[in-house]
């Protein structure tokens, strides 16, 4: 059964309606999910370890006596690592070697050493940047496991200098992925939790016995995750509320429209919220892909997930050039940009919202999902517009630094005293009047 991608033309009335119903998801806040959520997390905050371990055994089928026992230790960690096929092992190590090097080249371009200068009169500003000292990090299990994940959460949170990383996974019946405590060895993981839902995520909010308060949680979880980390908010920072995957294809004609069908599956197969989008000038084109998508689709183990996901929320826009084909993509703000065409960094030029953009036709999104180096933790949902992909940056925070000389305290002295006065903040004026001259 081929998959029936709906079509647009830029040049069509209310285009832009149109696109929008294709854009158009809200994240699933039901508030029967909340509530739950929010039930979890007070009964975690006031029971701690006693209520994990019940909802671990409810909703994941483990039964413990105490939660050490399901902490993994890191002598597990590395025994999954070294059970690895020699293939699959040397795969992930090359992977976190280029997600660590990658994002080491990012704490040195950022700024993480912070700044100090000194004006005229000897007064001295400036930042330090300091790392968090603990972060949790919530991987998905169950139906899929993500070590990809790990390393794209866990190694820039290393990089940054964060004292202790605690990693929870849920196992469903027991079921432990050794692909996944592998990549935590590899990524320098301090402590595994088997645990998971929004009893992980209190639990790593407000600590317990055995599992202490993180100040950050990132990584991505189902619906209760979502609404827990929500609610966790402001006690505990977190990373973002990811909505389905997506990608958006500017293709000019010249790309192997096999290529770019596989590309579109390859966010497709994710699940059946998941979208894709191709953008192209030439309408022949188009067609050529749509014909490589039934041909194709046929050979993939998802096939039912994929063409559900393209039928609901994919399309297919036929666009004057590749001037608009960019204008679009800045509305859009897509997680997943990929440029397929011979001159692709002509259009990155053009491009301000992109959660990454994967510029020329060898540049595969799937390749940066795994081991380009760059992290795969992406704005969704055109959060794109305002936010930025997970880095070095997200496990660190900034300080100002102030050190005000005699001689600086009698003009900004003065300053201050009259801008507290213009508020009605006698007290602040008075605090910097003290100490003029």
């Amino acid at each position: 059964m081929p998959a029936d991608i709906r079509k647009l033309d830029s040049t069509d009335a209310g285009f832009r309606e149109q696109l929008r119903a294709v854009l158009a998801f809200e994240a699933n806040e039901d508030e029967a999910i909340d509530r739950a959520a929010a039930d979890i997390l007070a009964d975690v905050k006031a029971r701690g370890d006693a209520a994990v371990l019940e909802y671990t055994a409810r909703f994941d089928n483990v039964s413990a006596g105490s939660m050490s026992e399901l902490e993994i230790r890191q002598d597990a960690l590395h025994a999954a690592l070294a059970n690895l096929p020699e293939a699959r092992r040397a795969a992930l190590s090359v992977a976190a070697d280029r997600v660590r090097a990658y994002h080491e080249r990012q704490k040195e371009e950022c700024g993480s050493d912070g700044f100090l200068y000194t004006e005229d009169d000897g007064t001295v500003l400036g930042q330090k940047v300091t790392p968090l000292d603990r972060v949790g990090i919530y991987v998905p299990g169950g139906k899929a496991a993500y070590p990809s994940s790990v390393l794209m959460n866990a190694i820039p949170a290393k990089v940054a200098g964060v004292g202790e990383i605690i990693m929870v996974v849920p196992t469903p019946g027991g079921v432990q992925n050794e692909l996944v405590l592998a990549a935590a060895a590899l990524a320098g993981v301090d402590r595994v939790f088997t645990i998971g839902g929004a009893q992980a995520v209190g639990a790593l909010a407000h600590g317990t016995d055995i599992i202490p308060q993180v100040d950050k949680i990132v990584g991505p979880g189902n619906a209760y995750v979502a609404a827990a980390k929500r609610r966790v908010f402001g006690i505990v920072g977190i990373d973002m509320i990811a909505g389905p995957s997506e990608i958006l294809v500017l293709c000019d004609g010249t790309t192997d429209p096999d290529w770019v069908a596989m590309d579109l599956f390859s966010q497709a197969e994710h699940d059946e919220l998941a979208q894709s989008i191709l953008v192209c000038p030439d309408a022949d084109y188009l067609a050529r892909v749509q014909e490589s998508v039934d041909r194709l689709l046929e050979t993939m183990p998802r096939q039912d997930t994929i063409r559900t996901s393209l039928q609901n929320r994919g399309a297919m826009v036929r666009v004057r050039d590749m001037n608009e084909a960019c204008e679009i993509a800045n509305f859009i703000a897509p997680e997943h940009l990929e440029i397929s065409a011979e001159n692709p960094l002509q259009w990155a030029h053009r491009i301000r919202h992109a959660g990454a953009m994967f510029l020329g036709r060898f540049s595969s999104e799937s390749i940066g999902d795994y081991c380009a180096g760059p992290n795969h933790v992406l704005p969704t949902s055109r959060t794109a517009r305002f936010s930025s992909p997970l880095g070095v940056y997200d496990f660190q925070k900034r300080s100002s630094v102030i050190e005000v000389s005699e001689a600086g305290a009698q003009t900004l002295g003065r300053i201050a005293a009259e801008l507290a006065y213009g508020e009605g903040l006698q007290a602040h004026a008075r605090s910097a009047e003290l100490r003029i001259k």
